[in-house]
């Protein structure tokens, strides 16, 4: 295998990178456990997984737990990392540390880097050890939204009125992409609601922010998860076949609702661009998506910046019987949500490209296994977004 490779446009980009562990720790209803001790399950299972020794870890990324995040998830771990990243840009944060990872592993700054992450959202809520958030807060730019009740649910529903508004987007076409989670889930032992539901059952569902009724919206859960990243000479190491990163990009858009030039076009359309293109893939080359689906209208717009469709045409795409497979774990909205869920995009992508899926697992036409995917993430209110194509070849 070739120590050095160059992407599309002629980079140099040192050594390849693949993924060579991954773990959930415990998900959906985690009562007891601590953050921290989900972080510490999550880690220690990925290194399991991989089949190297901890030693060899020398990189971590981790946010959103801790005042030092992540010097005292280190320190819980029992890691002295020489490469730490700590970028926090909300769902989009995982993708966008695996592609600072990625590019520190192949300029030889660290070897290997474990990104982790664990939360307990929702029993916090149901101790009353925290309450919900209807926002961000009230500091810096958002302080000229927050007055008017511009909260965090109703900036994605605005944004999803104005594709309705601008291409004819119904509500039939967003309640499909909650039908679809729900059914993908359905398969998946490991989702926290797996019953099955309707069109009809999504519509008639209590209102929480116009267009979106309680269905269109993500579930909140407990849980954590981790991902190992390393450079190619330990792939001969490894228990399992490795997963390649096969090229990213990141784009941050706006915070403030009166800066975003268009509500139809998430920043996922500048980082998926620079993904494929560094990838030197085609969307159509893809077999499956796993996009950050907090709401129903993140999966469609989505979609259609990421190229699956053209804009506009995401409606009609989520209602193809035969489109491409898309959060096929059943993502946020049925199977798992704990905050910033963006490395569980990263981690069924690569157990779909193994063949590891616990409950839906995509083949190709021939019967073969998906050879390509993609990983998607968006944070905040479209603010920012991660994309990073996988491979196995």
């Amino acid at each position: 295998m070739p120590t050095t490779s160059r992407n599309r446009a002629g980079r140099h980009t040192g050594r390849r990178v693949a993924v060579v562990g991954i773990s959930l720790s415990d998900c959906g209803r985690v009562d007891e456990a601590t953050p921290y001790a989900l972080h510490a399950q999550a880690a220690r299972r990925a290194l399991a997984d991989s089949g190297l020794d901890r030693s060899v870890i020398d990189g971590l990324a981790s946010a959103g737990l801790g005042t030092l995040a992540p010097v005292e998830v280190a320190e819980y771990l029992g890691l002295r990392p020489r490469w730490v990243d700590s970028t926090a840009v909300g769902g989009a944060t995982w993708e966008v540390m695996a592609a600072h990872a990625a590019d520190a592993i192949a300029a030889g700054h660290a070897n290997a880097v474990l990104l982790v992450y664990g939360s307990t959202a929702r029993a916090d809520i149901k101790a009353r050890r925290r309450t919900s958030n209807l926002s961000f807060g009230a500091r810096g730019p958002l302080q000229f939204e927050a007055p008017h009740g511009h909260t965090l649910i109703a900036k994605y529903a605005m944004a999803a009125r104005r594709h309705m508004h601008e291409y004819g987007t119904t509500l039939e076409q967003l309640a499909e992409v909650a039908v679809q989670a729900r059914a993908n889930a359905a398969l998946n032992p490991e989702a926290m609601f797996r019953e099955p539901i309707t069109v009809d059952e999504v519509l008639d569902g209590p209102m929480i922010a116009d267009p979106f009724t309680k269905l269109h919206c993500c579930i909140r859960s407990d849980g954590g998860c981790a991902v190992l990243l390393a450079a190619e000479e330990y792939v001969p190491d490894t228990a399992k076949a490795p997963v390649w990163i096969l090229g990213t990009g990141e784009y941050v858009s706006h915070t403030t609702m009166s800066q975003w030039e268009d509500f139809t076009v998430s920043p996922a359309a500048v980082s998926g661009r620079l993904a494929f293109e560094r990838a030197g893939v085609r969307p159509e080359e893809v077999d499956l998506a796993e996009i950050y689906d907090a709401f129903t209208y993140m999966t469609l717009v989505t979609l259609e910046d990421l190229g699956f469709c053209a804009k506009g045409e995401g409606g009609p795409f989520v209602q193809e019987k035969d489109r491409l497979p898309v959060n096929t774990d059943g993502g946020g909205l049925s199977a798992c949500h704990p905050g910033m869920r963006g490395l569980f995009l990263l981690v069924e992508a690569v157990r779909q490209l193994r063949g590891e899926a616990p409950g839906l697992q995509v083949r190709r036409a021939d019967g073969s296994l998906p050879e390509l995917a993609v990983a998607s993430g968006t944070g905040g209110w479209f603010c920012s977004s991660g994309t990073v194509v996988l491979g196995r070849g």
